[in-house]
Parts: C-alpha cells; structure tokens; sequence
C-alpha cells in the first residue's frame, strides 16, 4: 500500500466523523453537493461551508470554518487551487485534523504547510470515489 493509500485510508476510517466541505452549497450541479451525500451515506456528518451559510443536506451552513462552533476532524475543499492554501491554513488554525483537496485542488505548498502542522493531507482526489475503492 502506497504511503497516499494508507492516508486516504486513515483520514476516511481513523480520523473521525464531522466532515467540513468547503464549498458546499444547496446547488445540486455542483460535485460538492453529490460527494456530501456519499460522504454521509458512509456515517459521516457534513457541514457545510459556503459564504451563504445556507442549510445543506439537513446540516446547519457556517459561512466560515472559523464560525464553526465544534470540532471539525477533517476539511474537504471544493474551491479553486488558488484559494485552496488560505482553506487549508484556517484548518490547521480550527484544530482539525486531516485535509482533504478534492479532484483538481492542487497547491504544494499549501500540502507542505499542513503536513507541517501535523495534519494528514491528500490532495487531487476524491472520497467519494476513494471509499469504494478502500471496501
């Protein structure tokens, strides 16, 4: 097992269940909005993270991680590779434990930082597609 493998497999059975997905709004075109569901089909709560704090698979919005007012074990990050680094700082600011980029969301540093910080982290893939792969 590759040392990305046996972290996907740590962040999705070891870290724990409150799951923030940034970007994640009620538009159901958009990839976040399938990959909660999935997310919480697998036992995992999903609070959304969207500027428009709006309610989202009958979880309570925050506009922020910040405005978050409980743990959060692991962030996934739907938003574009630039803005991906300043998530992923807020998540280590949270206490959170694990970082999780989505398909596409690619920043280097942003990864060195966070496994700096003690965090597991993966980036460019998806849990959505990583759980049934792990059984």
């Amino acid at each position: 097992m590759d040392a990305d493998t046996e972290t996907i497999r740590r962040i999705l059975e070891d870290t724990g269940d409150t799951w923030a997905v940034v970007g994640l709004s009620g538009n159901r075109a958009r990839a976040a909005y399938g990959v909660a569901e999935v997310l919480q089909r697998f036992g995992k709560r999903v609070v959304p993270v969207h500027p428009k704090a709006e309610a989202v698979h009958g979880e309570q919005g925050y506009a922020s991680l910040a405005d978050i007012p409980f743990p959060v074990d692991v962030v996934d990050v739907f938003v574009n590779s630039d803005l991906a680094g300043a998530v992923a700082d807020e998540a280590v600011a949270a206490g959170a434990r694990a970082v999780w980029f989505q398909l596409g969301v690619v920043d280097e540093e942003a990864y060195a930082r966070t496994r700096a910080a003690g965090l597991d982290m993966v980036m460019d893939r998806c849990p959505a597609i990583e759980i049934p792969r792990l059984g």
